[in-house]
């Protein structure tokens, strides 16, 4: 088997994801760059079928012509998407994409995500994208342009997909699920703090500026 041990990891990724309701029954896919000519992917279905409780023969090799080389299942439509990522940035070593619950709620409305808590700060702006529907060629370009117009900027990135969900960019696949579940984190305080600021119980300071660690 090719790859057998990231593809282990893949498996205890997004079942950990699923756990966590970091991504739900709707969807959600990640892939892996192996090297210039592979990544490795987890299947369609994933998470309705399965649950995201995948065995690593379920875990797909994929090249970068889109083609499947090794793994039982289906490839995600969502490969457009994917590969978007990977064509325009050579840096980025995974494609994270999830619905998870609490950022669910600011891509459902379109709304930019307040990046408030210190262990996202490294992120920057976390932006909701224009709409496009799931699994389309629109969608994958929208993603392929923002990616561009990125330029240099390190990554880790992390964008809303309008009314979908949320795609992370990292350079390795524990660093975007780690990312994964600090935005997660942070969408939740997020919602509390616009809360407590329209109640006036609060008003929140995105505007004052505090010296942040951002090498953690």
């Amino acid at each position: 088997m090719l790859y057998r041990k990231e593809r282990e990891d893949l498996c205890k990724v997004v079942k950990t994801m699923f756990d966590r309701f970091e991504t739900n029954a709707a969807g959600g896919n990640v892939s892996v760059r192996m090297n210039e000519n592979h990544i490795i992917m987890t299947p369609t279905l994933m998470s309705q079928a399965k649950h995201c409780d995948l065995n690593p023969e379920e875990i797909l090799v994929v090249d970068m012509q889109e083609q499947k080389i090794e793994g039982d299942g289906k490839i995600t439509r969502e490969i457009n998407m994917h590969m978007a990522c990977y064509r325009e940035r050579s840096d980025i070593g995974c494609v994270l994409h999830a619905h998870p619950k609490e950022s669910m709620v600011f891509a459902t409305i379109g709304m930019d995500l307040p990046n408030l808590t210190e262990a996202t700060q490294k992120l920057g702006q976390i932006p909701v994208l224009p709409f496009a529907p799931a699994t389309s060629m629109e969608l994958a370009l929208i993603v392929k342009e923002y990616v561009a117009s990125l330029k240099e900027e390190a990554i880790p990135k992390t964008m809303l997909l309008n009314k979908h969900g949320i795609l992370v960019l990292d350079k390795t696949l524990r660093k975007a699920y780690d990312m994964l579940e600090r935005v997660e984190y942070n969408a939740y305080v997020a919602a509390k703090a616009l809360i407590f600021d329209a109640l006036n119980i609060k008003k929140m300071d995105e505007n004052k500026e505090y010296q942040f660690n951002l090498e953690e």
